[in-house]
């Protein structure tokens, strides 16, 4: 089947975004010359302007898009979680598993916020603030049942969320522990700091097999 220009015209645009998340991390957003991400995609300079007005227009998309994606997925996987430990469990595996595959996304998301204008900056904070505050409703409901013993919920979601999007800087899949091993070790650490019992998880081959748990105490 012949391909359309609409479908011309997606491919395109994601080669574009693919391109200039490789560029930006690499060498960061004002270091990138348009020029620059056009021989990267093998188009020429003027098609850029066909998907974006400006290049700033371009980060704003790029980071915009990883929060939408980022809320989405996780207000899928944690639909019908209700307990506060198990949703708070469920919620470090997802940010760490989600992220450790992400890299380019996680490092422009935190490095190239300041390249962003003040509008746009806007946006992506409140959305990095809608993110953040599921982890801090958790969090409150855990106080509230008498499940977690925090003294500061602002000051330790910040710590969570500090604390898991910063194996970024130092995973590798080629390391001892596989990212599910990883994200439930850190479990274990989130629930202590949150001073919670302990959630007990089957793996095989570093996969969970099961979502049972059985609490103890440490």
């Amino acid at each position: 089947m012949a391909r359309t220009t609409g479908s011309e015209g997606v491919k395109t645009r994601s080669a574009i975004d693919a391109a200039a998340k490789r560029l930006i991390a690499r060498v960061g957003y004002e270091a990138m010359s348009m020029r620059q991400l056009a021989d990267e995609v093998g188009v020429q300079s003027a098609a850029f302007y066909h998907y974006y007005p400006n290049k700033q227009q371009l980060l704003f998309s790029l980071m915009r898009a990883h929060m939408v994606r980022l809320i989405d997925a996780w207000e899928e996987t944690s639909s019908g979680v209700e307990d506060p430990v198990e949703r708070f469990a469920a919620f470090i595996r997802f940010h760490i598993t989600y992220h450790a595959d992400r890299r380019d996304d996680v490092h422009i998301g935190n490095m190239e916020l300041r390249s962003l204008n003040a509008d746009n900056r806007a946006v992506i904070v409140a959305l990095r603030g809608r993110y953040e505050n599921s982890l801090r409703e958790i969090l409150d409901d855990g106080l509230d049942a008498r499940k977690f013993v925090i003294d500061d919920i602002a000051l330790m979601t910040r710590a969570i969320i500090g604390m898991t999007t910063g194996i970024n800087l130092w995973f590798r899949s080629d390391d001892r522990l596989t990212v599910t091993e990883v994200a439930e070790k850190y479990v274990q650490m989130g629930l202590r700091l949150v001073g919670a019992k302990k959630i007990e998880t089957a793996t095989t081959g570093g996969r969970n097999v099961s979502v049972r748990t059985k609490v103890r105490s440490f």
